[in-house]
């Protein structure tokens, strides 16, 4: 089966506008590529474009993209509320649906029959198995997991996650495509949890079970690994960011998965998750955060 070489992919299709999909639809027409962002009404593909421009403003006041770039890159981007329409002639696409097996199987096997046989079709799932999304294509060799991090823009790693199935021309195009992106790339193989969503989320965790045990606070936490670790950001912030309820699917995923009692949600994930406090997206987490 043929796989398209980095060079020859020129249009890309993001299934998913939300907060990962519209910041992976920015990175890719920031390095040139033309973009179709698609969410199932065209109202939500709509305002994934606003949060794009809203991204690339911010960008331009503090000089991290000029006035010509942020131009370009909206002017590659497109919306649709139609996954024929988007993904119809594209030779990468990147799905960012939400975090539902059922939701990305119907989605791959729909892809068979609307892309070119040759597309390269990708998964941004943080936790799910991709060979068990890739099995639902018709081609599940040309499936690969691309595991970008919150926010796409900023965050320099993309994590690719070989399925059993993905042949090694598929990941060898990955690799290429991440470096036009301007990322760097790490390659996993699929195993629950990948390399970065389980140790980070051990990691988080743990932190939230010390707050819940009144160990030490939220702040403090975050400041021990910061200042005695170097970790750019504490492990509580980093789950704000990511979003409590996010941690809290992966968390439930990974504990079902491999059955080890550090992946067992803490209640206090659930307490805060059941009020809404989500993280940096609701305002509130483990830390309160300004809103936009």
């Amino acid at each position: 089966m043929p796989t398209p070489s980095a060079v020859s992919i020129r249009r890309v299709a993001v299934l998913g506008a939300g907060t990962m999909g519209s910041g992976i639809a920015q990175v890719a027409a920031l390095a040139g590529y033309d973009v179709a962002l698609y969410d199932v009404t065209e109202d939500l593909a709509l305002a994934g474009i606003e949060r794009i421009r809203a991204s690339l403003s911010i960008g331009v006041q503090k000089g991290k993209v000029s006035p010509a770039d942020r131009d370009l890159a909206l002017g590659a981007i497109r919306s649709s509320g139609v996954l024929e329409d988007a993904a119809a002639g594209a030779h990468l696409v990147i799905e960012a649906a939400p975090e539902s097996l059922d939701l990305k199987r119907s989605m791959f096997a729909r892809l068979g029959a609307i892309c070119s046989e040759d597309a390269l079709l990708t998964t941004n799932t943080s936790s799910l198995s991709v060979s068990k999304i890739a099995s639902s294509a018709s081609h599940p060799e040309r499936v690969v997991g691309l595991h970008f991090f919150n926010p796409p823009h900023i965050m320099k790693l993309i994590e690719i996650v070989r399925a059993w199935q993905t042949s090694d021309a598929v990941v060898a195009t990955a690799i290429e495509v991440v470096k036009r992106l301007g990322k760097e790339a790490v390659v996993v193989k699929d195993t629950p949890g990948f390399a970065t969503s389980r140790l980070g989320l051990a990691l988080g965790l743990e932190a939230m079970r010390m707050v819940e045990q009144g160990v030490a606070s939220a702040e403090d936490i975050d400041r021990a690994m910061e200042l005695g670790y170097a970790h750019p950001m504490g492990p509580l912030r980093v789950s704000d960011l990511v979003g409590l309820d996010v941690r809290l699917a992966i968390a439930e995923t990974l504990h079902r998965e491999l059955g080890e009692a550090q992946f067992r949600p803490p209640d206090i994930l659930r307490e805060k998750v059941r009020a809404g406090k989500l993280g940096k997206k609701s305002g509130e987490g483990f830390h309160k955060w300004p809103k936009a």
